[in-house]
């Protein structure tokens, strides 16, 4: 593993890398089930979380869900 940069809503995340999906947003702080992914351009299945491996240079666009009326 190694330290890599991540740009997570526009904004540079340093993280080990490689780590999946599912591993950053935990990392983040986020709830994996609470939020949508989106990866280099690419919507991302929440099923997908844990095998999607992020590299070094790659972009996320997070969106949390949040319910309500």
């Amino acid at each position: 593993m190694s330290e890599g940069l991540i740009t997570a809503n526009g904004q540079l995340v340093k993280t080990m890398l490689p780590c999946s999906v599912e591993s950053f947003l935990v990392l983040q702080k986020l709830l994996p089930r609470s939020v949508v992914v989106e990866h280099n351009g690419d919507a991302v299945a929440p099923s997908e979380f844990a095998s999607r491996e992020l590299q070094s240079g790659d972009r996320l666009e997070i969106v949390q869900i949040v319910a309500g009326g």
